[in-house]
């Protein structure tokens, strides 16, 4: 952290996003790239026939990392233009090759090519950290695929699920997420070299008109940077569509990242589980009893920024004019960036949270079984019609003692009284130990159980297979 108190600092960098993630996104990054593809530039030139030669390539690319800040910095104060600023810079150290560097291209073609390629170098961050926390979820899955709980809608207790079929609806967005990831990754194209407008008429007076050196050209530069293809047709600038659909991708994490971390809150009130917490970690300055989801909650503070964010490059496209306009600039420098750093800062909690849940299994059933008579009744009411009870009867019955203890729980604050009701009921035909048969929390789970065992082996460990090179990754909370 700087020692700079007197100006502002982001807390994404001195708290949240890894330094891997902030490098992507620093001008170091940014620069050199912008070098690389005049580089690329250069060397597609030299070998479809313009005046570029080797030599000149050679000592382009022996000055990409090597540059003077201060310099460009200066330069840019007199020209008011980033990107010449830079090209009289590299120019100065490679005064072989000065007249050479940019030949032929706008600013969009150094800024929006280097825009995708940072992009594309986030999202394979994004991916790696997805595919662990995926990883994690999935053995924690694993491991409590037939711990029946309560599930819930509205929030108020339904019928039983388990905990690792929970954990599987938390994998299953993670999957949806990840294929989306994947698709747009799949998808992302470079500028390429489009000119002022997207006609490309400068490389149109550099080539003499020869069309099939100008696709040519286009595509060395992509190969040379690692894309299969450039985007078909653009004005001066790549559609900021682009940003969009990238942005949407992180949202859609950020809403899963906020959905998880709201119910494990919830649980954690319920104190049926809770986040990994450190020795010393303190819950409050004032109530030292205090367990609270402090992780989690700082995944639901990000997440909710990234959500938001997304608005910003979904505006700046829908009100760009014709061939383009400069109020995207200012917006996509800091709204691209910080989407990124945010779902890096979320997966990384996530990372952590997801290799050390704690669950208690006794708090989990006693929360079961207080429930448990309530949904039990429908099978208690089958049983006695089987033994010649008359249904409509019974169920009058057993919503009559319902109501009373629901009574004796919410008003009184005593036990669920239900099955001592309706044990003493001869209308039921059933004795203490039957009903105990009945309430056995396992027999209420339905499927869950095969359906964790069915869920992870089609869909999820076909991607942890895939992918077990970079599985293994954790996070250290350090604040």
């Amino acid at each position: 952290m700087s020692n700079n108190y007197k100006s502002y600092e982001s807390p994404f960098c001195t708290r949240y996003a890894s330094e891997e993630m902030q490098y992507i996104f620093s001008a170091d990054k940014k620069f050199t790239t912008w070098r690389k593809l005049w580089v690329a530039l250069a060397r597609a030139e030299m070998k479809l026939g313009l005046p570029v030669t080797e030599a000149q390539v050679k000592q382009l690319e022996e000055h990409i990392n090597d540059i003077d800040y201060a310099a460009a910095e200066a330069r840019e104060r007199i020209t008011r233009h980033d990107v010449m600023a830079h090209v009289f810079t590299y120019g100065q150290a490679c005064p072989d090759a000065a007249g050479i560097i940019h030949l032929g291209a706008t600013s969009c073609y150094v800024g929006d090519n280097t825009d995708v390629i940072i992009m594309r170098d986030a999202l394979k961050i994004v991916r790696r950290k997805l595919i662990n926390v995926m990883n994690n979820l999935a053995k924690f899955a694993e491991e409590y695929k037939s711990l029946p709980c309560l599930a819930y809608t509205h929030l108020q207790p339904a019928q039983l699920t388990t905990v690792g079929k929970r954990a599987t609806l938390w994998l299953n967005e993670l999957l949806m997420d990840f294929e989306d990831l994947e698709y747009r990754m799949s998808t992302l194209k470079l500028l390429g070299s489009k000119g002022t407008t997207g006609t490309q008429a400068s490389f149109m007076e550099l080539f003499e008109g020869d069309t099939d050196k100008i696709k040519q050209l286009e595509k060395m530069i992509a190969e040379e940077m690692g894309f299969d293809a450039v985007v078909p047709v653009s004005g001066q600038t790549y559609s900021r569509k682009m940003d969009s659909q990238v942005l949407s991708v992180l949202s859609g994490i950020a809403q899963t990242a906020s959905k998880f971390s709201n119910d494990m809150r919830l649980l954690q009130s319920f104190k049926e589980m809770e986040e990994p917490r450190e020795k010393k970690q303190i819950g409050s300055s004032a109530m030292a009893y205090k367990r609270n989801p402090m992780r989690c909650e700082r995944i639901t503070s990000l997440s909710r920024y990234v959500m938001i964010d997304v608005l910003n490059p979904a505006f700046t496209a829908g009100t760009q004019w014709f061939e383009r306009t400069l109020d995207d600039s200012a917006n996509k420098r800091i709204s691209v960036a910080e989407a990124f750093l945010g779902v890096d800062a979320i997966l990384n909690i996530m990372m952590n949270v997801t290799d050390g849940l704690v669950v208690y299994p006794e708090m989990i059933r006693r929360r079961v079984m207080a429930e448990l008579p309530f949904m039990a009744s429908e099978n208690i009411m089958m049983d006695a019609v089987k033994k010649g009870g008359n249904r409509q009867e019974l169920h009058d019955r057993i919503m009559d003692y319902s109501m009373i203890a629901g009574e004796q729980v919410k008003v009184y604050g005593k036990d669920n009284n239900l099955c001592e009701l309706i044990e003493k009921d001869p209308m039921f035909m059933v004795t203490k130990e039957e009903l105990e048969a009945v309430l056995k929390p396992e027999n209420y789970t339905g499927r869950s159980s095969q359906q964790v065992e069915e869920f992870l082996a089609e869909y999820i460990r076909p991607i942890l297979e895939a992918n077990k090179d970079i599985l293994g990754e954790n996070f250290e909370m350090k604040n």
